[in-house]
């Protein structure tokens, strides 16, 4: 493909890679902070990135799965001791989410609770935000287009930091970074860009150009999931999953709903610490089912663009893809307690996408929606 322009600058395409010299240059940064993980470091990726960059680049590789307060600092520590302008995320949403942050306070005071969305945080974020280029290497979070940074706080809160200036200033979503990725994986990322296309399509806000984006991603990855689950080096499938996921998060501006409201708070928990994809698979039936009365012809409109007959049950159709895929059951099989539930729902209230979810929920749908799942 060539080059987009929607929200940010993208770079789509397999061999997307090579233009990351060009793209540092053109955004004038001359030292980057390199932001992965461990599990990509095990790889040639890590380095084979690094050499793209100016030589000498530091790297800041300990991301927890779900991004913390103290790991920003950390890598905030790095990026300030090595004096660099501008930062390169590689991996999923949590090195990205985490590069986020650290763009954020190079620029700004902290501390992260200041821009927490919930808390009126967006007002006090501005255009001095270091400037970031994004490389996914999953074809999930769209955080690569993505206005938010979802951190898990000091105070134990995992919260969205959410402004167009956290939108990364280059994407380079190159499909041959995917290749191989692991089958469970695949599933549980493709899923959460699933989810991020349904529950941005059924948000109440009114952005007809959000919505049609939503669907078309919603369709590619319904019809490319499988195929990449079962074949890891299906290149057509995972570029079909990477535009998908990455017109999931360009459809963020309409805001999200219960499912992430839940995934949010359940991702809030040190122990068991729970992948986010795989929570928004389990919880996406039970939510469609809840919201069913309150979205007009959506869900009609979704079963078309999915290829599925009017008369299909929408839920239980994604239910059994994720049974096809070999999504868990359920939270319980992750080591969620009934203990947990009360202040897992107090987190979802409490929650930035609890607002655009398109039936009110109470404390009381909360707890049954999650007992639903306590399998």
């Amino acid at each position: 493909m060539g080059t987009i322009s929607y929200l940010t600058t993208t770079e789509f395409g397999p061999g997307s890679l090579a233009k990351l010299a060009d793209g540092l240059t053109g955004l004038g940064i001359r030292r980057p902070l390199l932001v992965s993980d461990r599990g990509l470091a095990a790889t040639p990726l890590v380095e084979r990135v690094r050499a793209l960059c100016p030589a000498g680049t530091p790297l800041f590789l300990d991301v927890p799965t779900n991004p913390t307060e103290e790991a920003a600092l950390a890598a905030l520590e790095v990026y300030r001791g090595e004096g660099c302008d501008g930062l390169v995320a590689l991996g999923g949403g949590s090195p990205i989410d985490l590069a986020k942050a650290v763009g954020l306070l190079a620029t700004h005071p902290a501390p992260l609770a200041r821009y927490a969305a919930i808390d009126g945080g967006m007002a006090h974020i501005t255009a001095a935000v270091a400037p970031l280029i994004a490389i996914p290497t999953t074809a999930g979070t769209g955080a690569e287009v993505g206005r938010a940074s979802l951190m898990t706080l000091a105070d134990g809160r995992k919260v969205g930091i959410i402004s167009q200036h956290l939108i990364p200033r280059l994407a380079l979503c190159d499909p041959e970074l995917t290749l191989g990725l692991p089958a469970w994986l695949t599933a549980a990322t493709g899923l959460d860009a699933l989810s991020h296309c349904i529950e941005t399509f059924l948000s109440p806000r009114d952005n007809p150009p959000a919505e049609a984006i939503a669907l078309d991603g919603a369709g590619r990855i319904w019809r490319n999931l499988e195929r990449a689950f079962a074949d890891g080096s299906d290149l057509a499938a995972r570029t079909e999953l990477m535009m998908g996921a990455l017109e999931g998060g360009l459809t963020f501006q309409k805001g999200l709903g219960a499912v992430h409201a839940l995934s949010h708070a359940l991702g809030s928990l040190k122990e068991p610490s729970l992948h986010h994809g795989t929570l928004n698979a389990i919880l996406m039936p039970p939510v469609i089912r809840f919201n069913a009365g309150h979205v007009g012809d959506k869900l009609e409109r979704i079963k078309a663009a999915l290829g599925l007959p009017a008369h299909a049950d929408l839920a239980a159709e994604l239910e059994a893809l994720n049974r096809r895929l070999n999504i868990p059951a359920g939270i319980r099989t992750l080591g969620v307690t009934e203990a947990m539930l009360p202040g897992i729902v107090e987190k979802a209230l409490a929650d930035h996408s609890n607002a655009t979810n398109p039936r009110a929920a109470t404390r009381e749908d909360y707890m049954a929606l999650l007992r639903e799942v306590m399998v």
